[in-house]
């Protein structure tokens, strides 16, 4: 390869506060009406004075901790001077020089390997208001909602040190997973409430510089259209370099129904944003031991929820991975393990990842708007241990557990699938016996193969009610004798 891919990720995360950065406004705006949560502050009003959100700052400084940043005690807040049509005040209320956390780092899998990324910084910044296009009486119109200004946001930088679209996306899959497991963000990309902007630029191969330009996409909402427009941009700069040109210095959106980037705007260079302190908020002074107790507090994050999972359940690293990938999920399976008397983590593992995880993935569908709960998929298991249900049975009960909130006894009842008892199989048996003496006759002269038609026709006399080893041992029993 001629160019070398360099890559580094500006990811904006909304937290989940019930209020506004620097208001009391509501900062649960999604599918409110337009330009219903807003007040003079977020709409930036002559003489409104902003006030910090404090529960924001502390998740920010999560995040921060999580990422193995360096927490500042001192840090303030900057203006950052840009005039957009979304952005009410003509700048916006943001973090530069002494932002809350610096220097950290995310270690995440890729296609087997492990690789580490260095973060530059984790700071926080307003949210800006959102514009829509639309054709109004045959005229094109760009209408503002400012439901979003003033939603408080942290903004992860990354360390150009990216070089593949793959790495991309693990690094982001794995930000967001870490916001998940704080209980800071929903992190939904769909809402917006998660938004990824690459910065991609192209170097000869084998050499150490950094380029002397970069290509920014903006406000990329899901993990393909990461890999796609980074893509899509590899191959668009490698052309423009082949010419012995350079590619410009801008700003590029993606266009997910013709999947290629377009050219927004000139890229600015943090100079052009006049940033200076903000005068209207104080500078903050945070103790060691403010510090400390955040540090102290902090949930169970992903790689360590893994590697309990390994050491207390003896699960293998490929179950644990999964089954901690959503907080949600690895919640379900130790409720699960607690709710089965028998336990059996590897059991309950098999059936969340081979049947509910699969399912989830199908329907793009996430665990927490399912009517499941961990104590029906234990009930289900110990009615198939009970042989009241074939395993088979079972996994069509779950299925519909699934769709239809209710619990197994109820749906085993309704579709009529409780399994025959032992003493109607015999009878069972003995009338296969009797209807194909020439098979069993095959079967004990030495033609192993023909047992499994016997079954078959076992399983169709019963409608598929016997439980397969139940049945085999009482085939094997019967015909010895």
């Amino acid at each position: 390869m001629k160019y070398e891919p360099v890559i580094g990720l500006e990811i904006h995360i909304e937290l989940n506060t019930k209020s506004k950065m620097f208001c009391s406004c509501s900062a649960e705006y999604f599918g409110a009406d337009p330009n219903t949560h807003t007040c003079p502050v977020c709409l930036g009003l002559p003489g409104a004075l902003p006030v910090a959100n404090k529960v924001a700052i502390a998740s920010a400084q999560k995040l921060g901790i999580a990422l193995h940043c360096e927490n500042l005690l001192s840090s303030k807040f900057d203006r950052k001077n840009y005039f957009y049509p979304d952005l009410a005040k003509g700048y916006q209320i943001s973090q530069y020089q002494e932002p809350f956390s610096l220097k950290g780092y995310i270690e995440f899998d890729v296609n087997g390997e492990t690789v580490k990324i260095d973060v530059t910084r984790a700071h926080m910044e307003e949210d800006t208001g959102k514009l829509a296009h639309a054709e109004v009486e045959n005229k094109k119109v760009s209408l503002i909602d400012f439901n979003r200004s003033g939603v408080p946001l942290v903004e992860i930088v990354s360390e150009p040190q990216i070089h593949s679209s793959d790495v991309a996306k693990g690094y982001a899959q794995k930000l967001q997973q870490i916001a998940r497991y704080l209980g800071i963000s929903d992190c939904d990309m769909e809402k917006g409430s998660m938004r990824i902007e690459p910065n991609v630029s192209l170097r000869p191969a084998g050499s150490n510089d950094l380029p002397q330009y970069k290509v920014e996409l903006k406000n990329i909402n899901s993990f393909r259209f990461v890999q796609k427009a980074i893509e899509y941009e590899i191959t668009r700069q490698t052309e423009i370099l082949e010419k012995g040109e350079t590619p410009a210095l801008e700003t590029r959106g993606w266009d997910e129904i013709k999947n290629k980037t377009f050219s927004q705007r000139a890229k600015e260079m943090a100079h052009d944003y006049r940033y200076f302190p903000e005068p209207d908020l104080p500078p903050y002074l945070f103790t060691k031991e403010y510090v400390a107790e955040l540090k102290a507090n902090m949930p169970e994050l992903p790689d360590e929820k893994r590697a309990r999972f390994i050491r207390d359940y003896q699960l293998s690293t490929y179950d644990c991975a999964l089954l901690t990938t959503d907080i949600d999920l690895a919640a379900f399976f130790e409720d699960t393990v607690k709710a089965y008397p028998k336990g059996e983590p590897k059991r309950i593992a098999n059936w969340i990842i081979g049947e509910l995880l699969r399912r989830l993935n199908e329907s793009q569908t996430p665990l927490s708007s399912l009517n499941l709960v961990p104590a029906s998929l234990a009930e289900l298991l110990l009615l198939t241990d009970e042989g009241k249900i074939t395993t088979a049975s079972a996994k069509e009960i779950f299925e519909k557990m699934i769709t239809s909130g209710k619990n197994a006894q109820e749906l085993i009842k309704e579709f009529g699938v409780e399994a025959i008892t032992t003493d109607k199989l015999e009878e069972v048996v003995e009338m296969v016996i009797k209807q194909n003496d020439k098979v069993v006759a095959e079967y004990k002269a030495g033609k192993e193969q023909v047992f499994g038609y016997l079954i078959g026709q076992i399983q169709r006399q019963t409608q598929g009610k016997a439980d397969p080893k139940t049945a085999a041992d009482l085939l094997v029993k019967k015909i010895k004798k």
